[in-house]
């Protein structure tokens, strides 16, 4: 199956059926893009394939470099300081280039990298976690905890009121690069 649309990171449709409107509906899709924009803002890469990617890295004299995005794909080339290197290993699932040579990667040497990372497809513990964020976007009233109408009122549940459900931090979890770089 194809990506889903439009750097979303859940189909429309999937949503579709949860809210009972069509599809195209606006604000599905404002809730979507909302929600898939904040999973990727939560686990700090992007998700989604990205192909034909130039990133530029500092060495820092050891023999690791850690990858801002995960899973790795094919890495197309890697210079060092302008030169051509071939002595690395990589660790596709976390994001990590293993230099195989004595020197490592010197300090302050400019890596650069032309790469593929991401997921296609998306796994469906993050498009689940992303629908159901949308749900709660859909559904709550920015801001509102409490609605109350005459004798009616509606309190919104815990998740509305931190902001995530357990499903969506078990999914940032699993996908979080685990880099240290988070305070």
């Amino acid at each position: 199956m194809a990506l889903p649309p439009d750097n979303l990171l859940a189909y429309p449709a999937d949503l579709a059926v949860w809210l009972k409107v069509p599809a195209d509906d606006p604000d599905l899709l404002a809730a979507l893009r909302s929600a898939s924009s904040r999973f990727v803002s939560d686990v700090r890469h992007p998700v989604r394939l990205v192909t034909g990617d130039t990133t530029i890295l500092y060495g820092d004299g050891t023999d690791r470099l850690l990858l801002p995005a995960a899973p790795v794909g094919q890495i197309t080339s890697l210079t060092v300081d302008g030169t051509a290197v071939t002595d690395f290993k990589v660790r596709r699932d976390i994001g990590a280039l293993l230099r195989t040579s004595s020197c490592g990667w010197p300090p302050w040497a400019e890596v650069v990298m032309v790469w593929d990372h991401g997921y296609d497809p998306i796994p469906q513990d993050i498009q689940d976690a992303v629908i159901g964020q949308a749900r709660i976007v859909h559904a709550v009233l920015p801001g509102v905890q409490t609605v109350q109408a005459g004798g009616e009122s509606v309190t919104y549940g815990a998740a509305a009121a931190t902001g995530v459900t357990a499903e969506w931090t078990s999914a940032v979890s699993n996908y979080q690069l685990a880099h240290g770089d988070r305070t």
